[in-house]
Formats: C-alpha cells, sequence, structure tokens
C-alpha cells in the first residue's frame, strides 16, 4: 500500500523513538548485572580494537573499529562496554525500518515494524554480546532505505549513499552482499523495483569505494579474510563436494529459523516468500540470504545467525503480511517479547541448568581458566604462555590484558589456521620458559599442573598445563 509523504511519516517516529529508547535503556541496566564471560568471538574482536587495521585474520575491519573506539571512549575494557553497542545498534536498525515502513504503509505499519524488530529473538540475543551481524544491521537497513527512496526520487544521491551504506554493512560482515543480490532480484521480478541503469552503476561504485581499503588489506595478507569465508563455505572446496548432502542439516537450520524471529514471525515470512512477486519491494531481500545458507546448510552445515540479512526486509514482509491479523500480529510480538525478556535474565543466573553442563556453559568459566593459566605462569617462572588453541588464547589476551606476560600461538607450518597464529606466532629462537596449555605435552615437558574447568567452557577440552624448559619447543 503507498500513501502520500505527509501521511506516511505523520505520527509514528516520537512514539517509535520513545520505545526504542525505553527498551535499550532497559537492555543496557540488565546487561550492567549480565553474569557471563566474554565468548571467545568477543574477545577476539575488544583484540583486534587495541590493533587498527583495515582487516582482520577472519572478519573485516568495522567491529574492532567501533570496540575500540567504545572502549577507549569509556575508559574501560570491561564487558559491559565491549558489549554496550549491540543494544544501541539494533535500536538505530529499528527505526530506521520504522522509517521505511512508514513510506510504504504508514504509521501503523512503521510501529508494528519498530516493535517487531526489536522483540525478535535474534535481536534480543544480539543485545547481549556483540557480533558482526549486529554492526551490520543499521547499515544494511539504511541501504534497504536509500533503495527505497532511490525508487521513489530516481536520485543519484539516493544511489551513492544506499552503496556507501552497503559498502559499510560489508565492512561489518561480507553478509551486506546480500543487499546486491537483492536489487537484482527486484527488479528481476517488478518492472517498478528496476533502479535506472546509471543509477545502478553508481551504487556499484560507492560500495566498491568504501570497501576498497579491506580488500586492498586481503590482497597485502594472503587474502586472509576470504579465505576463512570460504573455509566456513567447505561446500565450495572440491574435496568436499563429494560428502553428499545432509537433509538433516537443512531442516535443523530452518527449525533454527523459526526461533531466530520466532514462530509467528517467521511463519508470516514464509507466506510473504510464497507471494514473491507481490511483496517483492521486500521479498527480493529475504530470499538470497535464506536460500544460499539453505544450500550450505545442505551441503554441510550451516549456523542458525548466517541469515541475518533476511531479517531486515523480513521484518517490513512479516509484518505486512501480518496487517491482514492483527490478533495473530500481537500474539506473534508478545510471544517474542516475552523470549526477550527470558534471555537476558538467563545471563543474570547463568549457572541454571544441569551443574556439569549449564545451558550457558560456553560464556562461563572462561575468565576463571585464564586466570588460573596466568597464575601457574608466573608462579612457576614462565615468561610467556603457548597455546594452539584458539579460545584458550582468546581469552587469555582479554583476561591477561595487564598481566605483564606474553601470549603466543604455535608458528603455523603453512597458511595460518587463526588469527593468533597470523599475528602472535612463537618467536624463532625463543629462549625462556614457556607454560604450555594443551591436551597432551611433548616429550621435553617438565612439570605438570592441573586445570580446573568444570562447569564452564572448558569442561570437555581435557586441557592441562606443563611449563617447558628453555629451548623445549612442541611440534603442536
Amino acid at each position: 500500500m503507498t500513501v502520500s509523504r505527509a501521511g506516511s511519516e505523520a505520527g509514528w517516529l516520537r512514539p517509535a523513538v520513545l520505545l526504542v529508547l525505553a527498551v535499550t535503556a532497559l537492555r543496557w541496566l540488565l546487561l550492567a548485572f549480565n553474569r557471563t564471560d566474554l565468548f571467545v568471538d568477543e574477545s577476539q574482536y575488544w583484540l583486534w580494537g587495541q590493533e587498527f587495521a583495515f582487516g582482520y585474520y577472519s572478519k573485516p575491519p568495522l567491529i574492532a573499529w567501533l570496540i575500540g573506539w567504545v572502549t577507549w571512549l569509556a575508559g574501560s575494557d570491561a564487558p559491559f562496554w565491549v558489549r554496550m553497542p549491540g543494544a544501541a545498534l539494533h535500536g538505530a536498525t529499528a527505526l530506521i525500518l520504522g522509517a521505511l515502513a512508514a513510506r510504504a504503509g504508514g504509521r501503523n505499519l512503521a510501529l508494528w515494524v519498530v516493535a517487531g524488530y526489536l522483540t525478535l529473538p535474534m535481536v534480543a540475543a544480539g543485545s547481549l554480546l556483540i557480533s558482526t551481524d549486529t554492526v551490520m544491521a543499521p547499515f544494511f537497513a539504511a541501504a534497504l532505505l536509500f533503495h527505497a527512496r532511490l525508487l521513489e526520487k530516481g536520485r543519484a544521491r539516493d544511489a551513492l549513499l544506499a552503496g556507501a551504506m552497503v559498502g559499510i554493512a560489508c565492512l561489518a560482515k561480507y553478509a551486506g552482499a546480500y543487499f546486491l543480490v537483492g536489487v537484482v532480484l527486484a527488479a528481476l521480478l517488478r518492472r517498478d523495483l528496476r533502479p535506472w541503469p546509471g543509477h545502478a552503476a553508481l551504487i556499484l561504485l560507492a560500495w566498491a569505494v568504501v570497501l576498497s581499503p579491506n580488500v586492498l588489506w586481503n590482497l597485502n595478507h594472503g587474502l586472509s579474510t576470504l579465505s576463512h569465508t570460504a573455509d566456513n563455505i567447505g561446500w565450495v572446496r572440491q574435496d568436499s563436494l563429494l560428502a553428499g548432502l545432509n537433509p538433516a542439516g537443512l531442516l535443523e537450520f530452518w527449525g533454527a529459523q523459526f526461533g531466530v524471529a520466532g514462530p509467528v514471525v517467521m511463519a508470516a515470512l514464509v507466506a510473504g516468500l510464497w507471494h514473491l512477486r507481490r511483496h517483492a519491494q521486500w521479498a527480493a531481500f529475504v530470499l538470497p540470504p535464506l536460500a544460499v545458507v539453505s544450500l550450505q546448510a545442505l551441503m554441510e552445515k550451516a549456523y542458525a545467525n548466517w541469515a541475518v540479512a533476511a531479517y531486515f526486509a523480513g521484518t517490513v514482509l512479516a509484518m505486512t503480511v501480518l496487517a491482514g491479523w492483527p490478533r495473530l500480529r500481537a500474539a506473534g510480538v508478545g510471544l517474542n517479547a516475552l523470549i526477550c525478556i527470558a534471555l537476558p535474565l538467563l545471563t543474570l543466573f547463568p549457572t541454571l541448568g544441569p551443574a556439569e553442563r549449564p545451558w550457558l556453559a560456553r560464556q562461563l568459566g572462561r575468565a576463571d581458566m585464564s586466570q588460573q593459566i596466568i597464575a601457574l605462569a608466573k608462579a612457576n617462572g614462565a615468561a610467556a604462555v603457548l597455546s594452539e588453541d584458539r579460545d584458550v588464547l582468546a581469552d587469555l589476551f582479554y583476561t591477561g590484558r595487564d598481566a605483564g606476560l606474553a601470549f603466543y600461538a604455535p608458528r603455523p607450518a603453512g597458511r595460518p589456521m587463526n588469527h593468533y597464529e597470523q599475528s602472535y606466532p612463537l618467536p624463532e629462537g625463543f629462549d625462556a620458559p614457556l607454560l604450555l596449555v594443551a591436551q597432551s605435552p611433548p616429550a621435553c615437558a617438565g612439570a605438570a599442573f592441573p586445570l580446573d574447568a568444570a562447569g564452564g567452557a572448558y569442561a570437555r577440552r581435557g586441557l592441562g598445563a606443563w611449563l617447558l624448559p628453555a629451548g623445549c619447543q612442541p611440534a603442536l
């Protein structure tokens, strides 16, 4: 439905802003009492934020820049400040999507889109931690908004802004490029969704210019980030093409999507995709990430969040479909709101669940393990800690940031397999005692030390610590 500009923008912004501010403030309040440790990825992003670059081993740079900037301004590297941007970014995304919905369907649709997005389970989870999905979100949404303005007004500046926004989205996560696929698909589905070729060229130009520093960084670092992305999409490698199909993985992925978006919202989104041409202005941006990640799930394995790019336009699509079912819409958003309340409450009581494996075990015991390792290293005269375990190194760099110890990964035999092998390999000729954290020691190892990992992320790793005398450098 199309309404006048005055009608579309009247009366939705103030209540939407108040709702976003209230929800964001509540999420920050609960985050202040969050009792979980930083997850391995969060710790790695924090470390990147201490080392400005135009790219990093496994991700583009925007998340690192953001964390570095926020923690510098705050004067603190506490978990709260590392995670604090999440809720604000999702709040901004909700308002941008509201503006997009207001142009298409007026005040009522805009408010339901804002409320619907804020209560998505994926948004609730993304407000409890910091991830590349969250950093990508407002820029992908802004690209959608400028694309809509471009189709309406035909102005070159909107094309440039759309391209710039998707470029910034790709600096957060390469999944931002799904926007470009959506532009092409929308143009194929409906004539009225086709931008003038010159404007399409401007979108591509702006995108390429914004992304170019990261492309150059990759070219100077052995295409590190792109290689890691290809590793995640295992079926693009020839040796995995023969592995066979994985229909169970596909079913698991789609089942997880009903958890990511909530059951009612996801059902409405699927219903909207069924009428692809009717809802092409939204569906064209929803279908590509869902289709590509479904293929990944069928060929190998896919994580639930890999299709997050579908849910920006997807929220508008779902709320458009549910406009004809107001009670179902209210029930769906209400159910999601309950999930949004439950998720942060879990972080206040993170040990809930079986004693041997709490529900949030992956985010527990990390700081404690690092403190044990650091204490052992200092007590036994080790000059550094060596481990091939990416989790251990990520936790050590964060928890031990003021410990006065060096932390190293093994020197890679070929292509580095993580950021720590790339940037912190054990120096050649290192001739000082080391504390090794591993599952088994080399023959030259000295004293062994137990590590207590009960009930946390390391409970099933079988890790131990060994003192390595000078000159003892294991081949891990």
